[in-house]
């Protein structure tokens, strides 16, 4: 079964705030790291609850960024979407933490929380 991540980026680097970053990343992996497709959408604007709806009706579970508001986290959980924050570093990086399974949450680099 493949799950669908995304990643909030600026160019090819984990953007520090979900909520304004350039886009995401979203990429497949399966349970053995395999992947499937990948696309970038781009960032709609800040506005509360349309980020969550639209990484939703995208099909993501999980959402990895450096940080984000507790408003962000609360909606995003209204989807059933995880979100990892405190995370950094080149998107490809990324991925091959996810695939490895040594992806960790870090201290969350939001100014709102």
């Amino acid at each position: 079964m493949q799950v669908k991540y995304a990643i909030a980026v600026n160019g090819n680097q984990v953007a520090e705030h979900f909520g304004r970053c350039e886009g995401y990343e979203v990429v497949e992996l399966g349970e053995n790291g395999e992947s499937g497709e990948r696309s970038r959408l781009a960032n709609p604007g800040h506005e509360p609850g349309l980020l969550p709806r639209m990484l939703h009706e995208a099909g993501v579970k999980c959402i990895i960024a450096g940080g984000m508001g507790p408003r962000a986290v609360a909606l995003l959980d209204e989807y059933n979407i995880k979100a990892v924050t405190g995370v950094a570093g080149d998107v490809e990086d990324v991925i091959v933490q996810i695939t490895s399974g040594e992806l960790e949450a870090g201290e969350d680099l939001c100014e709102h929380t």
